[in-house]
């Protein structure tokens, strides 16, 4: 196990040696070998600073420690070594040795959730970890733009997945243990954690390689048409993605209504649906938007038949009617978002289309998909669209 002096734990928790002294005489840390701190130690320096910033009194704490109703014991396990002491150079340091300019470093604090670093500041321990990925990409040539926008979409998904997994520990370990009255190891639960946290990490892991293989082998396929149609072997088919909207018809207020654990519920049975429909059928689940879902399918036709079954799975599941609209056309892709006026015009259809119906453009209609008949609307005015859409009504013929 490593050890740290004093001045050492101090500079890896980014402290002075008195506020280390201090939680010496308080019993925050314990008296153990002279002058030797271990990693649980450092971390319990960086709770400790944590607390004090939340306004939380460490006289109180240490009080808590004294009378057994509060532990920092469990900081020692393995899995808490997420909490992550300073490392030896700065931003500015960093950027001298490895050319990366620090304008793009100083986005790797940014990307795990905190302000913006000046340059003098330290990294910190995990930070390393994700320079030499940013240092390849520079010396590829790679543009600052592209770099930035991928840390930023890289710290968002990751932030999501963090709050999520807390939220799920918080009711699953801490509420029980409360609510019991275990006492604060069984609240923290390092043993479980331990166990848990490389799963949950090859878990993640394997959902990624499995979402990379997926867009990897779009690219692929529309970077090999291209090749093939600029040799004149090939001729690239036409057929301009689909974006599709779905709203269900007054679900914020449900589950308002309905209170957390059954809004939950909902929520989940919802995610359930729309998700199975839209990958079996080539298209994927872009953001949710309030009352609804926002979807990007490659092809038209086969989004049509997703949003067709999304309706009856939702009523299957006992919810409130939706309402889908479909349009086709060139869209931008940024930041693992869509936009551009066939988004817009979608979401315009589906603010048109009334609970139960699927509308779709003209454009989304010509795409012929087996199994499915489109009733002429005709010409309607959509707001904040240019000029008159020609929308139709899809419906599913009879088996």
């Amino acid at each position: 196990m490593t050890r740290y002096s004093l001045d050492d734990a101090a500079d890896r928790s980014g402290v002075e040696r008195s506020y280390i002294l201090g939680l010496l005489d308080i019993g925050i840390l314990n008296r153990g070998e002279p002058d030797r701190f271990s990693s649980g130690d450092i971390r319990r320096i960086l709770m400790a600073r944590s607390l004090e910033d939340a306004g939380i009194s460490l006289a109180t704490v240490a009080d808590a420690v004294r009378g057994g109703s509060l532990s920092l014991d469990f900081l020692d396990a393995p899995a808490y070594e997420r909490f992550s002491a300073l490392a030896p150079e700065t931003f500015q340091q960093v950027s001298d040795r490895t050319g990366i300019p620090v304008a793009i470093l100083t986005l790797i604090r940014e990307a795990t959730g905190s302000a913006q670093p000046s340059p003098d500041d330290r990294l910190r321990d995990d930070e390393m970890a994700i320079v030499p990925f940013i240092e390849l990409q520079i010396s590829g040539g790679f543009r600052p733009i592209a770099i930035e926008r991928l840390l930023r979409v890289y710290g968002d998904s990751a932030r999501r997945l963090a709050e999520s997994e807390g939220a799920w520990w918080y009711s699953e370990v801490i509420e029980p243990a409360i609510a019991a009255k275990k006492g604060p190891e069984a609240a923290a639960s390092a043993e479980f954690a331990n166990r848990s946290a490389p799963l949950a990490e090859q878990a993640l892991l394997a959902i990624y390689h499995a979402q990379q293989a997926r867009v990897w082998t779009t690219s692929l396929i529309e970077s090999f048409e291209v090749m093939m149609a600029e040799a004149g072997i090939h001729s690239v088919l036409d057929r301009p993605p689909a974006m599709c909207f779905l709203d269900i018809t007054g679900y914020t207020r449900l589950t308002e209504e309905k209170g957390d654990n059954a809004a939950a519920d909902i929520a989940a049975t919802v995610a359930r649906v729309v998700q199975r429909s839209s990958v079996q059928h080539g298209g994927k689940l872009v953001k949710w938007l309030g009352d609804g879902v926002m979807f990007y399918f490659r092809d038209p036709g086969p989004g049509v038949t997703a949003a067709l079954e999304m309706l009856d799975g939702l009523a299957t599941a006992g919810l409130p009617p939706a309402h889908v609209g479909l349009h086709a056309g060139p869209v931008l892709f940024q930041e693992g978002d869509y936009f551009g006026q066939t988004v817009n015009i979608a979401a315009r259809i589906a603010d048109y289309a009334r609970p139960g119906e699927v509308l779709v453009s003209k454009a989304v209609a010509d795409s012929q998909q087996p199994g499915i008949e489109f009733r002429d609307i005709g010409p309607v005015e959509l707001k904040g669209v240019a000029g008159m859409v020609q929308l139709l009504q899809a419906q599913a013929l009879p088996s």
